[in-house]
């Protein structure tokens, strides 16, 4: 290790591109028969590694390059950011502006949504490709464009929180802000960024899949792994702005000497880019302006990952060494961060604190705390259902993450979540923002065809323009949705169900009649549907 360390410390010296022998062994999984990877590595803004792994397309027998072109997913954000940012500078804008203010089509809420709080995932508004996947149209299975975005997102009567008060990864305010540059610009996103960010760094390599038709020379298709072999994948969607970006590892390292020497914007620029947010109730996160903020073993960083359909990609900065890692990939079952980090223990080595650190030994559960603290938990606001199960001497989230006990009532994620059991049934779950949910604990729930027979029923959602139908076949509840799409409910805790839609919820009125049921995922919460009432049992 200590002689691959050494000759990184020469390539990074070097002036152009080159290979280096570290790199291929981390790559090697991807050859002549798979899709793969192409890696950057720079120092001061330049690249001094650049080599493709794989195919570029298996079809004609293209291999990856060091200047194959990808698509780089949600790496695009901190682009996006980039362009508001320099329209505040400009003076046409402030960050703080309410969105309304340039798209008034967006609903009134009680409490309004800001740039700013879009551009760092406070805004509370719905994932709008969650909400087309609710209404029977995932991404990448429909062109969608940014007029779909602002359709649905017109239709939203709700947000998942008042704005400012809580973070959730949101797609939507990505694309409203593309939209966004375009009006306040006066020319298209795309020629925006090109004029005021690309030419000026040299990126000659990248554009927008603002035309998912538009060919795109030296482009890596996109594959997914199935059980016959890869196959493609490609985003077939016009939307950009949260993604849509195509560019090449040596393009993404020369964006990220703009951190150190600024030529878009300035130092102030920069630093209004990467200073992590803040709540409504001054509490910080860790998401700036499309960056995260924070430390890889020791050492200061910024960074993000992406995906989109067969894509993955991820680029990191750590600015006090000035070096950027950046891994783009055209294969789904590709893991961009993990290759990334090997390349960065390469790279930064001694500098790097070890891994498997650790504070000492974890406390030992006892049988009773084992017993107390397992079982069917609900969260409170979204109503989905969290299982904690034993796992020899431990507890493990149900298909999750395995919790580290730091005393008889309180458990610790991976992630660094701090799980505190109140001792009557309900744990407070901290996350790094410090934001809390309540996890209330529920009875599990078998119920009979005769009890699911109260939800059988047509349902409908104004909010995804959609709706279902509820019937119970062979013992089992269902929803159906036009033209063929059905999705098997398996009851949670009473009322509650989970399925390929997320969780679902039904609702009752004060005489235990069932008004509806509300849909939540990851990016989406509460979404109701109301019963019709011309069709209710």
């Amino acid at each position: 290790m200590q002689f691959i360390s050494l000759m990184f410390g020469a390539l990074l010296q070097a002036a152009a591109p080159v290979a280096a022998p570290g790199v291929d062994a981390i790559f090697a999984e991807w050859t002549t028969a798979t899709p793969g990877c192409s890696v950057g590595v720079g120092r001061d803004g330049s690249p001094v590694v650049e080599k493709g792994f794989g195919m570029a397309d298996l079809e004609r027998g293209v291999p990856n390059r060091g200047d194959t072109i990808f698509e780089a997913g949600s790496v695009s954000k901190q682009f996006t950011a980039a362009a508001v940012l320099l329209l505040a500078r400009d003076g046409k804008l402030s960050l703080d502006d309410p969105i309304r203010r340039y798209l008034p089509e967006l609903p009134d809420y009680q409490t309004p949504v800001t740039i700013r709080q879009m551009l760092n995932h406070t805004s509370g508004l719905r994932d709008w490709g969650s909400v087309a996947g609710i209404a029977g149209w995932p991404r990448t299975t429909r062109v969608h464009t940014h007029a779909h975005v602002l359709d649905i997102l017109s239709r939203q009567r709700a947000l998942n929180f008042p704005a400012g008060t809580r973070w959730s990864y949101s797609n939507s305010g990505y694309n409203l802000a593309a939209i966004l540059v375009s009006r306040v610009s006066g020319m298209s996103f795309a020629e925006f960024t090109r004029r005021r960010i690309f030419e000026p760094l040299g990126m000659t390599h990248t554009s927008w899949r603002d035309d998912h038709t538009r060919l795109v020379p030296g482009r890596a298709l996109a594959y997914d792994r199935q059980d016959d072999g890869y196959h493609l994948e490609m985003p077939f969607e016009n939307v950009h702005g949260n993604g849509g970006l195509l560019t090449t590892v040596g393009d993404l390292v020369r964006w990220t000497r703009n951190f150190h020497s600024p030529v878009v914007g300035d130092a102030a620029f920069v630093a209004e880019q990467i200073t992590p947010g803040r709540f409504t109730d001054g509490r910080a996160h860790d998401y700036g302006l499309g960056v995260w903020v924070g430390e890889y073993r020791g050492v200061k960083e910024i960074r993000h990952s992406g995906s989109t359909a067969g894509y993955r990609a991820y680029l990191t900065l750590f600015p006090e060494t000035r070096t950027t890692v950046a891994v783009l990939c055209n294969a789904g079952d590709a893991s961009a961060q993990a290759l990334t980090y090997k390349v960065a223990d390469v790279v930064l080595g001694p500098s790097l604190v070890p891994t498997g650190a650790t504070n000492g030994s974890a406390f030992v559960l006892r049988e009773p705390d084992l017993s107390a603290l397992s079982g069917l938990y609900r969260n409170t606001i979204t109503g989905a259902p969290v299982r904690i199960v034993k796992e020899g001497t431990g507890l493990r989230v149900e298909q999750g993450a395995r919790l580290t006990a730091a005393s008889g009532s309180q458990l610790i994620s991976p992630s660094g979540e701090r799980w505190v059991f109140d001792g009557d049934g309900r744990f407070t779950v901290t996350d790094m923002f410090g934001r809390s949910d309540t996890l209330q604990r529920v009875q599990p729930w078998m119920p009979s065809a005769g009890d699911l027979r109260a939800y059988e029923g047509s349902y409908a959602s104004a909010d995804a323009e959609t709706g279902f139908t509820a019937a119970v076949e062979q013992g089992v509840l269902v929803l159906k949705q036009r033209p063929d799409r059905v999705i098997r409910l398996t009851p949670s805790y009473e009322g509650a169900f989970t399925g390929a839609l997320g969780t679902v919820v039904f609702r009752t009125d004060g005489t235990a009649r069932v008004t509806g049921f509300s849909v939540s995922q990851e990016r989406v919460w509460n979404l109701h549907f109301a019963r019709e009432a011309t069709l209710s049992r």
